[in-house]
């Protein structure tokens, strides 16, 4: 099978080398000032319809150009047009580094749109980028703003709440959703305050949120891919950014070992550190906020808000050496260490630690339209949680991977890209349930990944075809994964696109739905023992979680500033496994299988201009799942929600903006308490005395799975915030800050056996500075 795909893959792209055999412009663009590559930028050649837009990385390719003398125009909004004179002869490359100088063009008078032309030229359905200007432009916490904040602004992205919450997509649990930093995988992207990710906004380049049906570089995984891109430091100066604020403080600096001359390379770093104290400035400034409910202080009464102080804590280290060389070729180092910790006292404590190393290149042949990229990462997460009871659950992963992609440019915009990946996962998982029995699994498995994925552009129409073949040795398993991308420019403003695939992967999360607190998540590997259908004593004719994707969507320009997005979407979950956590005698089987389904339609409406962003989404969902006794909702099946995002810069120089955000949501499912019992442990043996001792109070759940509904959520949060210039490169932002305006009560959980009520977090105003310089 992989023998007659690379045969295929050397058959397109010979055919290819012979139908173009002209000449190839490419180059990269780069920000004069910072050596920052342009992102999206047009580069055209002028008199003619031939051009290309620029990558992630700055990099274009023009192919298939007549032999000849052009002019090569530059042009990219906020900057001042670039032209320069290039010759072209038969079979040969020209490489050209551009470097674009910023000017004082408005918005509204440039003519040329780079997300536009992005979004005529690529498929991208079910994907949304996000840049660090629109997450800043999110009313944040503290003034600080975070991806973890942004994300639940997203179509089809639900976020469960302000502690602990977990993040779902489009149906997909947070183990069905790969988060990538740079390639690496990321297990634990969110802080136990949800309002804080790992990620640092100053340091990202790009978000890429894929929501369902991607394409075939991407895999191991069932429902979505968020794929974050860190950039480089700066190339020219020694650059930083310092922030504070009641919730946490963090520095950054950046700037070139070796400077960026233009024509030249660059060697620049990038390090960043953040670190929280809201356990204890909470204590004077949020002592309303802390639900003494949520501790158990035993006899020591004398124990206050003022006492405890939100139980959550955090530090982050990011740092990056990146190596760029004059043909545009590049090689990064980079690593990380975050930690987590959360404190209920004397009712559970959680700490995680997450931290790796990686590397990644791009290498450039000068006599080649072949453009070669590879990475390496090592990781490992570890995180245990001790609660009331004593009973700790423990989980750790370690994972490396090793990558080779290759991308061909021909003609018309058309590409080749097709790679490998290895990935080697190491799992440490121990867990006791209420019955006292244990549940331990340690393995190590490797999974192996081809792919190849080809880009053509036919008139109006763009096909994105793909393949990924995936072996997952633990399992001896070979999976076949065809996927399917397309787009249909109908008019210079409306546009229909459709995606499909096929998906699965190996690894299994720990969460434990009834949990009262669900901040422990664990992971471990796809079972090796048997695994029987839902509801029957057959085996299963694989032991992974496997799913498909269909999704149909419509992209229309309202006009130049105003854009809508329409995509229905079904996901099948052919195949899903979970511990299972009903296991009454040892040898019950460890783990139960079901399937589901999600479906749904999200629609978006974007507004941007220089001075203001109006960003507006709906999503209506279903999520259920079989379990072969009954169909159920899962616990983060909202039917609706709604997000509306405003932001708008005003003033002299636009140096005041004002945020707003406001979102509803329907409420989550949940299975209602039917009744309570009185379980004796039997500690004695025989000699146990049922009549005189206490035994623990255990729940009786309603037969009805998740038969409930808790009230709906909303919140209001507002920023306004002001930049004060000192020099150049010198500004401070002062951000005042309200995160839930109108003391929204919203639910966190209800005590079973209490009764008591426990809210999510209430008003919280702040004051945040940021210096940069």
């Amino acid at each position: 099978m992989i023998k007659r795909l690379l045969l295929s893959l050397s058959f397109l792209i010979t055919l290819m080398s012979l139908s173009f055999a002209q000449g190839t412009i490419r180059g990269n663009v780069y920000d004069k000032e910072s050596g920052e590559p342009i992102i999206y930028g047009t580069v055209v050649l002028a008199g003619t319809t031939v051009g290309a837009n620029t990558d992630i990385d700055g990099f274009f390719s023009i192919t298939g150009v007549e032999p000849g003398d052009y002019r090569l125009v530059m042009t990219y909004i906020g900057y001042d047009s670039v032209s320069i004179d290039v010759k072209v002869v038969d079979n040969g490359i020209v490489y050209k580094s551009i470097y674009l100088s910023s000017s004082g063009v408005q918005l509204e008078t440039v003519q040329v749109s780079a997300e536009r032309q992005k979004a005529k030229t690529e498929v991208k359905v079910s994907s949304v980028t996000v840049t660090p200007r629109q997450i800043r432009a999110l009313p944040s916490t503290g003034g600080e703003p975070d991806l973890a904040q942004y994300l639940p602004v997203l179509p089809g992205v639900i976020f469960t709440g302000d502690q602990g919450g977990q993040l779902y997509i489009r149906g997909g649990s947070p183990i069905q959703n790969r988060i990538l930093l740079d390639g690496m995988t990321i297990y634990n992207p969110f802080h136990s305050i949800g309002f804080f990710s790992v990620f640092e906004t100053e340091a990202i380049r790009s978000v890429d949120v894929l929501t369902g049906g991607f394409n075939a570089d991407h895999g191991g995984r069932i429902s979505a891919i968020v794929d974050i891109k860190t950039r480089e430091g700066n190339k020219k100066r020694l650059a930083g950014v310092a922030s504070t604020n009641p919730f946490q403080s963090k520095l950054l600096l950046e700037g070139p070992i070796k400077k960026l001359k233009e024509g030249g390379g660059s060697t620049s770093f990038l390090l960043t550190g953040k670190h929280s104290y809201i356990n204890e400035t909470s204590k004077f400034l949020y002592p309303y906020a802390v639900d003494t409910s949520l501790f158990n202080v035993g006899a020591d009464t004398s124990l206050a808000a003022e006492d405890l102080g939100l139980p959550f804590s955090f530090t982050d280290l990011y740092g990056k050496l990146s190596f760029v060389f004059a043909n545009g070729s590049k090689l990064n180092l980079f690593g990380f260490n975050f930690t987590d910790k959360v404190d209920y006292t004397g009712f559970a404590e959680i700490g995680w630690k997450n931290n790796g190393v990686g590397a990644d290149f791009t290498l450039i042949p000068s006599t080649s339209n072949m453009i070669i990229g590879g990475k390496f990462t090592y990781s490992n997460y570890d995180v245990e949680l001790i609660e009331q009871d004593g009973n700790p659950r423990t989980s750790s992963i370690s994972n490396f991977s090793v990558g080779l992609d290759f991308t061909y440019f021909g003609a018309n915009n058309s590409e080749v890209n097709y790679g490998f990946v290895i990935d080697g996962i190491n799992t440490d998982f121990q867990f006791r349930n209420f019955l006292g029995l244990d549940f331990q699994q340690e393995s190590f498995t490797t999974e192996l990944a081809a792919f190849a994925k080809f880009k053509y552009k036919l008139n109006d129409l763009i096909i994105e075809p793909g393949l990924r073949l995936q072996y997952y040795a633990s399992q001896s398993q070979f999976r076949l994964e065809p996927r399917i991308g397309l787009k249909y420019n109908a008019t210079d403003r409306l546009r229909f696109k459709a995606a499909a695939g096929t998906y699965s992967q190996n690894l299994i999360s720990t969460v434990n739905e009834r949990d009262v607190v669900n901040l422990f998540v664990g992971f471990l590997t796809g079972p090796e023992e048997a695994i029987f259908k839902p509801g029957s004593s057959e085996e299963t004719e694989n032991r992974l979680q496997t799913a498909y994707h269909g999704i149909f969507g419509v992209e229309y320009d309202i006009s130049d500033n105003v854009s809508l997005n329409v995509e229905p979407y079904y996901k099948g979950f052919t195949q899903l496994i979970n511990i299972n956590r009903n296991k009454i005698e040892p040898t019950d089987p460890n783990y139960s299988a079901e399937t589901g389904e999600a479906y749904g339609i999200d629609f978006s409406l974007k507004r941007e201009t220089e001075d203001l962003y109006v960003w507006l989404t709906y999503s209506l969902g279903y999520v259920n799942r079989d379990d072969g006794e009954q169909v159920y909702p899962t616990i983060f099946d909202r039917r609706h929600n709604v997000n509306t995002l405003v932001t708008y810069s005003f003033g002299e120089g636009n140096l005041w903006e004002a945020s707003g955000r406001w979102n509803f949501g329907t409420g989550f499912p949940f299975t209602q308490t039917q009744g309570f019992y009185e379980i004796i442990n039997f500690d004695n043996s025989i000699s146990t005395d049922v009549l005189s001792n206490n035994g623990d109070l255990s729940i009786i759940y309603s037969n009805d799975r998740n038969g409930g509904r808790l009230p709906v959520y909303h919140r209001f949060d507002v920023s306004l915030k002001r930049t004060f210039k000192f020099t150049k490169y010198a500004k401070l932002d002062a951000v005042i800050s309200v995160t839930n305006v109108y003391n929204r009560d919203n639910i966190f959980y209800v005590d079973r056996v209490t009764g008591n009520r426990v809210d999510q977090l209430p008003i919280l105003p702040s004051l945040g500075l940021i210096l940069n310089f």
